[in-house]
């Protein structure tokens, strides 16, 4: 019998590139940093300074050193939450309508509005 391949398909995230986040679950868990990075596809975000890896690069070249390369892996993004720098507090995010009738983004703790 054929094993038959999941096909990913586009998540609604409920963060954006630019969002203030804290990570709350995992390795990294507390730490405070700005997203980079969004794939809704896979649902994960790169966040700065977060699940920082490190990659041993052999040399290309002859004569070529080679180099120890850190970088920012992504982690997915039901392990993190909106944080709101006024209050230092993280927050579950809600949607409501502004006066000129665009709906925006607010965290629901706080009643912050962050688009």
């Amino acid at each position: 019998m054929a094993k038959t391949k999941k096909i990913a398909t586009r998540q609604k995230m409920h963060v954006k590139k630019g969002d203030t986040i804290q990570v709350i679950s995992g390795r990294d868990k507390g730490k405070v940093g700005e997203i980079t990075t969004v794939n809704p596809k896979t649902s994960q975000v790169t966040i700065e300074g977060v699940n920082v890896r490190t990659k041993h690069v052999k040399p290309k070249q002859e004569g070529e050193s080679g180099q120890i390369i850190t970088f920012e892996a992504p982690i997915h993004s039901s392990n993190v939450m909106l944080y709101s720098t006024k209050e230092k507090t993280v927050s579950r995010v809600g949607y409501t309508f502004t006066e000129d009738g665009r709906k925006v983004r607010m965290l629901r703790k706080t009643g912050e509005i962050i688009d």
